[in-house]
């Protein structure tokens, strides 16, 4: 027998498992990412990892967010399960050919989501696709 359905059929489980861990947002079914999750005092972080294990995108929820976006760092705009938002432009000093975009979702709860992504140029577009592909719990998130 062969082990590719075992391994297919553990991934399935993982996967599944991973989407319902805390309170980390749905991802898309096809995307192949996974959540890493890690909770403490009322904040949620969340990391959607690839199959090989690097980070595709964060997010971290939270009453207050460590981010505060600038107007002159906006770039894209976009939509985040209906939310229309804006992703701004960061940095990484020692990374200078990686491209930084962050942004902040607000929840109905009161929690507010940055959610972060690093990507090489030719990454870019793709990475803020998926990173925009979430979804929020519906009891979470209410459309605007």
């Amino acid at each position: 027998m062969s082990a590719l359905p075992v391994l297919a059929g553990l991934m399935f489980a993982a996967n599944a498992q991973a989407q319902d861990q805390g309170t980390c947002p749905q991802l898309p079914a096809s995307s192949g990412l996974v959540w890493e999750y890690k909770g403490s005092g009322g904040a949620d972080f969340c990391r959607a990892l690839r199959e090989d294990g690097s980070e595709a995108f964060g997010l971290y929820i939270a009453s207050k967010s460590p981010f505060s976006p600038k107007r002159g760092n906006r770039a894209e705009a976009g939509m985040i399960d209906g939310q229309s938002m804006y992703w701004y432009k960061g940095e990484v000093a020692i990374k200078p050919d990686v491209q930084v975009r962050e942004t902040l979702i607000e929840l109905p709860d009161g929690r507010t989501a940055h959610i972060w992504l690093q990507a090489s140029d030719a990454q870019l577009g793709n990475s803020i696709m998926l990173a925009q592909s979430i979804r929020f719990p519906a009891t979470r998130l209410s459309s605007k």
